[in-house]
């Protein structure tokens, strides 16, 4: 072996490979399952982007069999405890469906399901190092940034009477509120790195249209949501000296501060006084309906309703429907609470499924955070995201939606690359030469020992 390729830098964790096929379709498909920027711009509705993309991913993912060594990329998420879980999960799905109130609607909800795991396990394999997490990442959050500006430039909303936005593009303003949130530690990432100063004002700048627009949506849970995410960036974001993390969160404050009104406090300041909100005095207040939705889960505790059929539970098993008088109807809602969501559509089965596939995801991200170094960081900026996720979920029906497979899809597939990085190398050890006896004299022997001793291996 020539010296040269003694000192080869592995193609598994090589820094300079750029994009490929694989990784441009699953950008693409990030940024319209989730950014929806088809529907930003109408005209490319007319390619079906989401669909060609997706299948496209999944082809090349298929395909892409290059023997390791050689092409960097080790199809094994399989390997991962979380990717057990979430394959676990759309069986649990498919099982629903037989027995579904509406099973129509559960298959639908099926297939559609399976589009976003598959997708979630493409990321995981096709990610070959630690750059691809990083450029995925970027368009996750490059995405966030596009809706938050096309929205904010058009005005493409209309404002309630509490000054809170409404009819967005394809998310309503929670969903909105709990999709930036997810975005922001990412641009964080961005923003704080040793890269070149325009990347770095560049995020700066979509984390001000980002914070811009959180605010426009006026949510309360996602102002809990980012309350969560800040509190873990203060407390556990450890990769950054703290004095960095309390100047990014007075920045953060300053621009929140500076575009919220009255208006907005005025709203938040009801999470400290929720009595009098309808939330909790009316029928189809989220509290009353997550208490029926629990009831749906204890009265079908294996299976559940079926997924995607909750609305039709509150319209068929409520017990509203028996106290509505003849001639009227129950609002078929959704149920406002991911978790409720799963256990009455999954039964409690679906629900310990699904809470493990949570837990094992921040257990993954969890090693990274304690093995240090350069993965460490985006492993707690990803932590940051799923934790505005989690918390924004508990208000809203985003259980099987794209936003929350695709961060766990980078965050499985940053430790996959982890787990795959070959062991860096331990220089070669020499042995010394053998000391001469006392009172020996030296013979060519020695002298030639010596010398091939010295000579790198």
């Amino acid at each position: 072996m020539t010296s040269a390729a003694a000192g080869a830098v592995p193609d598994g964790i090589s820094r300079g490979r750029g994009w490929d096929p694989l990784l441009v379709c699953v950008s693409i498909f990030l940024l319209t399952s989730v950014a929806r920027v088809h529907q930003l711009f109408p005209v490319l509705s007319l390619l079906k982007p989401v669909t060609v993309a997706g299948v496209l991913a999944i082809a090349l993912c298929l395909i892409d069999r290059a023997p390791p060594a050689r092409a960097g990329r080790r199809v094994g998420p399989l390997q991962l405890r979380a990717t057990r879980y979430m394959i676990a999960l759309a069986v649990w799905v498919a099982l629903s469906v037989p027995g579904a109130l509406w099973p129509g609607g559960a298959f639908a909800t099926f297939l559609d399901f399976v589009k976003t795991i598959l997708i979630s396990l493409v990321i995981i394999s096709a990610v070959r190092n630690v750059r691809d997490v990083e450029r995925l990442t970027l368009v996750y959050f490059v995405g966030a940034v596009v809706f938050a500006a096309v929205v904010l430039a058009r005005m493409n909303f209309q404002l309630a009477a509490e000054g809170r936005m409404e009819r967005l593009y394809f998310y309503d303003s929670n969903d909105f509120a709990t999709y930036t949130i997810t975005a922001l530690p990412l641009g964080l990432y961005f923003a704080s790195s040793e890269r070149r100063w325009w990347i770095r004002c560049a995020a700066w700048a979509g984390i001000a249209l980002l914070a811009a627009g959180f605010i426009w949506t006026g949510s309360r849970g996602g102002f809990l949501a980012f309350t969560a995410v800040i509190a873990y960036f203060l407390l556990r974001y450890t990769s950054i000296k703290q004095s960095w993390r309390w100047s990014a969160v007075a920045v953060i404050a300053v621009v929140v501060t500076v575009i919220a009104g009255d208006t907005y406090w005025e709203r938040i300041n009801t999470v400290l006084h929720p009595t009098r909100d309808y939330n909790l005095t009316s029928d189809q207040g989220r509290v009353q309906i997550w208490r029926r939705g629990v009831g749906y889960m204890m009265d079908h505790p294996v299976l559940g309703v079926g997924a995607g059929n909750f609305p039709r539970a509150e319209g068929t098993l409520s017990p509203l429907v028996r106290r509505t008088p003849v001639g009227r109807s129950v609002k078929w809602g959704p149920p406002h609470n991911s978790y409720v969501q799963v256990g009455a559509e999954l039964g409690l089965v679906g629900l310990l499924i699904f809470a493990a596939f949570l837990i094992n995801v921040f257990r993954a991200l969890s090693r990274l955070r304690a093995l240090g170094g350069a993965n460490a960081r985006l492993a707690q900026s990803l932590t940051a995201s799923l934790i505005g996720f989690v918390v924004g979920a508990f208000f809203l029906t985003l259980a099987y939606h794209d936003m929350l497979y695709m961060l766990t899809g980078l965050a499985l597939g940053l430790r996959q690359v982890t787990l795959n990085a070959p062991p860096p190398r331990a220089p070669r050890a020499h042995a010394p030469a053998s000391p001469l006896p006392a009172g020996q004299p030296i013979t060519p022997r020695h002298v030639a020992a010596t010398a091939a001793s010295s000579v790198p291996g």
